[in-house]
């Protein structure tokens, strides 16, 4: 009789669970057993270690196999427990010794020629190993660089089972033969999901991405577009078509400062679990756009799938940008579903194979139409909707979710005389100034769990951090008069603050909540828009 034990990771949503992989042999008729609740794919590995075994030079034990996957309460899903399996088996039939493997983490799949294949998922997989205590863990060579990235693991990464089995015997490596010379590497298709990322951009170089100088005019529309980036501020944009909001939302992305290390870290474990991850570049280093379709569902959005759900558009955007063009015309029950992440920055789905949590912590940007034809209160009056469909139009975006945005800005059609204009500030200047004002805020903010004057409660601004004396009395008239809920209050004083970090001010004054408050409800508060800056 003969047992091995070795370790892999089962992921459940972007959380790794280390599992350990336990096989034994007895005498018997020859069968093969797969425990542990494992889903098709990981069934089907069966026949898959069973081929890279024999193709590889090894023998197919003929006794009883069993191979369990412990804990078993925990769903075990996909095709990264292959090498794992291959190792416990041919430990169990002293191919190799079972004491080289038992403190390994393996992940990867197998093909059918023993080659091994890369996966989705290692990064988030590694990181559980290592708060588990593990040290050592192999994976596929493609994907070595992303599981590098994981302080104090020792990474292999091996491109074939023959030459795992040659390092742990300390036999002489086989080498691989390489793929001819402009030929496509058919081992990176385990990689990236087709279609998995639609409307998903992960930004390149700053000098890449688009240039906030492109934009004409405009100029409310770009001071909340720094004060959105400057706090981590939600941003609605509503004007007609051709105005320029599309523009503005996607040069947002440039006006963020990079992600930090451990911000990188938790996108780029989101990206590598949904399958978008580009090849070659294991580390997302700045913040990523998402702009979905309108005719996204609410799982493509928020999270979901068969099984345990996998994650959606604003897991994608977790610590960037999400836009939603055209917002009216989403789902009203699609829309309503993003006002949990909004408050609490993940989304929680549960589903009968169990309850998962996935980070989405995201800056919301909506666009809209003023009505459907766009022409309503422009200049000249075109529109021909009829007011009811106006009304039905507009009350699409649910009061709760538009309560949860703190920037509200009509963009108006750019005049001849700004497009002739000379171009506006390009988006380094206005990063400079952004970054100036995230570091005033995370100084004050320092030793408390928030970064970003958008994360701070209420209570916290309104006990902790004072406003100049008398600087909230527009404010809190408004909350008596019912234009403002104790939620907008909180959120125009966030806004405030940023205002008066952006300007390098202590605290805000009046003229900072008067232009916060234009900027939430629209209404002319006598300040010039930038003159509090």
């Amino acid at each position: 009789m003969g047992f091995a034990r070795t370790c892999s990771v089962a992921l459940v949503g972007v959380d790794g669970v280390v599992v350990e992989v336990q096989a034994d042999l007895e005498p018997g008729v020859a069968a093969f057993t797969l425990v542990g609740l494992p889903d098709k794919s990981l069934s089907e590995s069966r026949d898959r270690v069973r081929a890279a075994m024999v193709n590889s030079g090894a023998e197919w034990p003929q006794k009883k196999l069993t191979v369990g996957l412990s804990p078993a309460s925990v769903p075990k899903a996909g095709s990264s427990f292959d090498l794992a399996v291959a190792c416990a088996v041919m430990a169990a039939a002293e191919l190799i010794d079972p004491r080289t493997i038992a403190d390994l983490v393996l992940i990867g799949e197998l093909g059918l020629d023993g080659r091994v294949r890369p996966v989705r998922g290692v990064l988030p997989a590694v990181l559980a190993a290592a708060e588990a205590g593990y040290e050592h863990v192999v994976v596929p060579e493609q994907t070595a660089g992303e599981a590098s990235l994981v302080p104090g693991v020792s990474v292999l990464g091996v491109r074939s089972l023959r030459q795992l089995v040659a390092i742990l015997t300390d036999a002489p490596v086989p080498e691989e033969e390489p793929d001819e010379e402009g030929r496509p590497d058919p081992m990176l298709a385990g990689l990236v999901v087709p279609g998995a990322g639609s409307g998903t951009g992960l930004a390149g170089d700053p000098g890449d991405s688009p240039d906030l100088a492109d934009v004409a005019g405009q100029r409310a529309a770009r001071l909340a577009l720094e004060v959105a980036a400057a706090g981590g501020h939600h941003l609605f944009l509503s004007g007609p078509p051709g105005a320029g909001k599309t523009m503005l939302a996607e040069r947002l992305p440039g006006l963020l400062p990079p992600l930090t290390r451990g911000e990188s870290l938790e996108v780029t474990a989101v990206h590598s679990v949904a399958g978008i991850l580009p090849p070659g570049k294991p580390l997302v280093s700045r913040a990523p756009y998402c702009a979905p379709h309108h005719s996204a569902t609410m799982q493509s959005l928020v999270g979901g799938g068969n099984g345990l759900p996998r994650p959606g558009a604003v897991s994608l955007a977790h610590r960037g940008v999400l836009f939603l063009d055209e917002a009216p015309e989403f789902s009203g029950k699609t829309l309503d579903a993003l006002r949990q992440p909004l408050e609490s920055g993940q989304v929680v789905v549960a589903r009968a194979a169990g309850v998962v949590r996935l980070p989405a912590r995201f800056l919301m940007v909506l666009a809209a139409n003023p009505c459907p034809c766009g022409r309503h209160s422009t200049q000249g009056d075109s529109c021909e909707c009829p007011s009811s469909v106006i009304r039905r139009y507009q009350s699409r975006l649910s009061g709760p979710l538009l309560d949860r945005v703190d920037l509200r800005v009509e963009v108006e059609p750019v005049s001849r005389a700004d497009l002739l204009a000379a171009n506006g500030e390009p988006s380094a200047a206005v990063a400079a100034r952004v970054h100036a004002a995230r570091e005033r805020a995370a100084a004050r903010l320092i030793g408390t769990p928030w970064t970003r004057n958008a994360e701070v409660p209420g209570h916290e601004l309104r006990t902790r951090w004072h406003p100049a004396p008398g600087a909230l009395a527009a404010a809190e008239r408004d909350l008596e008069r019912g234009l403002l809920t104790a939620r907008g209050l909180d959120r125009v004083l966030r806004t405030a603050w940023t205002l008066a970090d952006l300007a390098g001010r202590g605290r805000p004054d009046a003229g900072d909540v008067n232009l916060a408050l234009e900027l939430r409800t629209g209404i002319s508060r006598g300040v010039p828009v930038g003159g509090s800056l």
